[in-house]
């Protein structure tokens, strides 16, 4: 990529599918670094382990998942998890809260994940079954990556989701210092050493998925040649993009530009 571009702090584009584009806040929970006795030190995962895992530039086959669950009691749970040989994370993550007794259908908490990979078409469909048998429960996810977004099931399970009340986001900046300082094993003082990626990656996913909840075709295309190489996106439009998403999302992703008529 060739141009930069820089997100405004602090904000989301509205995750509405018939509503005009906005910025809306959405806060983030105290941040807690990592100290001696930390009961959650067990639970943390290692700096190079986060880097691998969530660079938006690296299209990494396993998925790495960092949860925290807060509960009526406001006890706050935080923990990681990958995929397995038999299911994805997502599916781990519901099956072992489900079965632990943990999450009855009267329980009342919200779920929070940080997700190197977005849902697949299936682990969509396993979600909204979670969900809406637990009606208590709310569930917020942050992507690194969008997984295979140009098939259209998964373009379609994502929607699906977003229509059931689950708020989906790109990582930005600070969701990247958050999981730094809450789920990783950092070294002594190097809180603020959390890796920092290109932003213009996040703003091209960020407005893939933008394309993704309006039901547009896709306009970002990903793609490396070697197993090693950092991924390469490039921005191919189509006119319903022009008339459809709102220029100042355009423009946030530096690679397209407003020529004034003479």
């Amino acid at each position: 990529m060739h141009h930069s571009a820089r997100l405004p702090p602090n904000c989301i584009v509205s995750r509405y599918a018939n509503a005009p584009w906005t910025v809306l806040p959405l806060p983030l929970p105290p941040t807690e670094a990592p100290a001696t006795g930390d009961d959650t030190l067990r639970r943390r995962i290692e700096p190079w382990e986060f880097e691998a895992f969530f660079n938006p530039q690296e299209l990494r086959r396993e998925a790495c998942l960092l949860y925290q669950i807060t509960w009526s009691s406001h006890k706050v749970w935080r923990e990681t998890a990958k995929n397995t040989v038999d299911s994805h994370v997502e599916v781990n993550f519901i099956q072992n809260l489900t079965a632990g007794r943990y999450c009855r259908p009267s329980t009342r908490c919200s779920i929070l994940w940080f997700l190197s990979w977005s849902p697949c078409s299936s682990c969509s469909k396993a979600i909204r079954l979670f969900l809406s048998q637990h009606p208590g429960v709310s569930l917020v996810i942050y992507v690194a990556r969008l997984f295979q977004h140009m098939d259209p099931q998964n373009r379609q399970g994502l929607r699906e989701l977003i229509h059931s009340g689950v708020t989906i986001q790109v990582m930005r900046p600070q969701e990247y210092d958050y999981c730094w300082k809450n789920f990783v094993n950092y070294p002594p003082g190097q809180e603020e050493h959390w890796p920092r990626y290109p932003v213009q990656c996040m703003t091209l996913y960020n407005l893939e998925l933008y394309c993704i909840i309006h039901n547009l075709p896709p306009c970002v295309r990903i793609s490396k040649q070697r197993q090693s190489q950092l991924a390469f996106f490039s921005l191919g439009l189509e006119n319903v993009h022009y008339q459809r998403i709102p220029p100042p999302l355009l423009l946030l992703t530096g690679l397209v530009f407003v020529f004034p008529w003479k």
